[in-house]
């Protein structure tokens, strides 16, 4: 039987060309008013997960993360 993707986690991550895995940083929804502009402008930025990360999800994407 086939492995199948984590549809939860493909949705949240994003692959580069170079192997590197990507995601949005989290508390971007609402409530951002009462934060302070340094706050706001880092919340724009992705986050970038290192290797130990990679490794766990590549039981989960086994298909994505070649």
């Amino acid at each position: 039987m086939a492995m199948k993707t984590h549809k939860a986690m493909a949705k949240r991550v994003r692959i580069t060309r170079s192997g590197a895995v990507i995601k949005r940083k989290a508390g971007q929804g609402h409530f951002n008013s009462r934060e302070s502009g340094n706050t706001t402008r880092n919340k724009r930025t992705d986050v970038t997960f290192g290797v130990t990360i990679r490794r766990a999800l590549k039981a989960m994407m086994p298909y994505d993360l070649t």
